[in-house]
């Protein structure tokens, strides 16, 4: 069981979508959540900067005759946005209770 946890880093909204559109999958192509999320390439590079010094998300660039960058949530990751998720449903819960 994941302890609720609220999560400065996952918090910001464009943040926590990332963390939410890569945790459906292993790896995800940079441009595939850029327009998912339509966002320009540097205001999701600056999130993913954010999470990736946090080391909640990987980045791996793949050379090629088309460079491609691919980003993951990791595991701590992972446990990082299912903390997060939690607390927001408590606190959701303690509203929800107050009516």
């Amino acid at each position: 069981m994941i302890a609720p946890a609220f999560d400065e880093v996952v918090h910001a909204p464009n943040r926590l979508r990332v963390c939410t559109t890569l945790a459906a999958v292993d790896a995800m192509e940079f441009s595939v959540v850029r327009d998912a999320l339509v966002v320009s390439d540097s205001v999701l590079s600056k999130h993913v900067k954010v999470l990736q010094t946090a080391s909640y998300v990987s980045v791996t660039k793949v050379r090629g005759s088309h460079p491609r960058t691919w980003l993951a949530l990791t595991p701590s990751g992972r446990q990082a946005l299912a903390g997060h998720i939690a607390e927001l449903r408590r606190i959701v819960e303690m509203a929800q209770a107050d009516q």
